[in-house]
């Protein structure tokens, strides 16, 4: 059988890492896909850079649509990121009957439906598995292994550098200037770090698992993000002396009035999975009707594990590339015309546990006052324990039964109203998943 002949656009770590897998494993591959997957072009920057590491056996260009408009090349694998070039490429090989791997998460999160679209239109594979996750299989867990079930929630550490600094700031007591300066040191963080520490990158992978999850389009523009740059110490210290470890995570779920989609720091209890996935490493929680909750744990960035889910990818396609369009896997897991319309919910309406810290003088009747605002707020209290005074000051800190968000932001603003409240109230959600 002939080879499937495939360009690549961009040969940086993951493109670099791709070629590697696919020569220092092509038997295996072979054997796997029913015929050889052979890279014939590459577009890049520097091709000496490329000339270096591939040979004289692929074309090298300078300019993606060269890769996108050769005739020969049945599958572009987009590796470049961003929004621009590679939108227009992808777009572009599509329109030419072109199969599409990618890893681009920001790509699809923001122009995820109308690739999705277009491809439906010229009947062709648009593959993605890598840009969730890295090298973990949740793409595929999601969109074939857990066919038969509803799923009811999705949760997620799927930032490595997040969780770096997090996993530093637990372990080492360090703030979070230090803990950044540390990933960045050790390569975990970029020098320009705020799509990682500010949510951005997590929600763009969580918008792509909420449609795999519920059958929706994917919405990023829809979602709730807030990152760590305003996270404590001292809050992850409390966390834990609570039981708790503070995450970030990005959580959808399906509700009877629509489904959340959210990313933000989450408590979650010191014995869970998620709680001791340590380091750059990412871990994927997901809960159906008919199986419960499943795992997913392992390396999610990197040039090889990324690598691994590229070459995946690109076997997939092989194996599917004479199959009737119709009878393939969906995109988003659902069949195109079976897309729902649930609505996205506003975070004053999603229902969460929280964590609640004030600065109050210590005075009596506070926390009579304070507990008179949560009551009135129909807002439980599960827990709470109060900071010996320093300079007629304490912290109270509160654990609350699930409420509203609506009702706890609104409880909040009263509280800081109040004459004896000292700074601003300190809130994170707590998820025991």
């Amino acid at each position: 059988m002939s080879p499937i002949k495939v360009g690549l656009l961009g040969l940086g770590v993951v493109g670099g890492g791709t070629w590697k897998v696919l020569n220092q494993n092509a038997d295996e591959i072979t054997r796997r896909a029913g015929r050889r997957i052979e890279v014939v072009a590459v577009a890049v920057r520097d091709v000496e850079k490329a000339r270096a590491l591939v040979g004289d056996q692929v074309q090298i260009t300078t300019d993606g649509m060269d890769i996108v408009r050769n005739p020969e090349i049945d599958v572009v694998v987009e590796l470049v990121g961003g929004e621009t070039l590679a939108k227009d490429w992808v777009m572009e090989a599509i329109a030419q009957g072109k199969h599409v791997v990618t890893a681009n998460k920001a790509l699809l999160a923001n122009h995820g439906n109308a690739i999705f679209a277009a491809a439906q239109e010229k009947n062709v594979m648009v593959a993605f598995e890598a840009a969730v996750a890295g090298g973990i299989p949740i793409i595929k867990a999601m969109r074939e292994g857990l066919t038969a079930n509803r799923i009811q929630w999705v949760a997620g550490i799927i930032n490595g550098t997040t969780n770096f600094i997090l996993s530093e700031m637990r372990s080492r007591g360090l703030s979070f200037a230090d803990a950044l300066a540390d990933a960045q040191r050790l390569g975990y963080a970029e020098a320009d770090p705020t799509f990682d520490i500010e949510g951005v990158d997590a929600a763009h992978k969580l918008s792509l698992l909420a449609s795999l999850a519920f059958g929706i389009p994917v919405q990023f523009s829809k979602a709730h993000i807030e990152g760590i740059t305003t996270l404590a110490a001292e809050d992850i210290a409390h966390a834990e002396r609570l039981g708790y470890t503070v995450k970030l995570l990005g959580i959808t779920r399906a509700r009877k009035n629509g489904i959340e989609l959210r990313v933000h720091p989450t408590l979650v209890p010191s014995s869970s999975m998620l709680a001791n996935v340590q380091g750059a490493m990412n871990a994927v929680m997901v809960y159906g009707d008919a199986v419960g909750p499943t795992v997913y744990y392992g390396a999610g960035a990197g040039e090889l594990p990324t690598a691994s889910a590229v070459v995946a990818d690109l076997v997939d396609v092989a194996r599917l590339l004479t199959a009737d369009h119709d009878h393939r896997v969906p995109y988003l897991a659902f069949q195109h015309n079976a897309m729902a319309d649930t609505p996205i919910l506003p975070m004053a309406d999603i229902q969460s546990a929280y964590y609640l810290r004030l600065r109050v003088e210590d005075r009596p009747g506070v926390l009579a006052d304070i507990s008179r605002i949560l009551a009135e707020s129909q807002i439980s209290i599960g827990s709470m324990f109060q900071e010996p005074a320093v300079n007629d000051e304490t912290d109270i800190i509160f654990l609350t039964h699930e409420a509203r968000e609506g009702d706890i932001e609104a409880a909040i603003e009263r509280i800081q109203s109040l004459d004896f409240v000292r700074s601003p109230v300190t809130r994170l959600r707590v998820e025991e998943l």
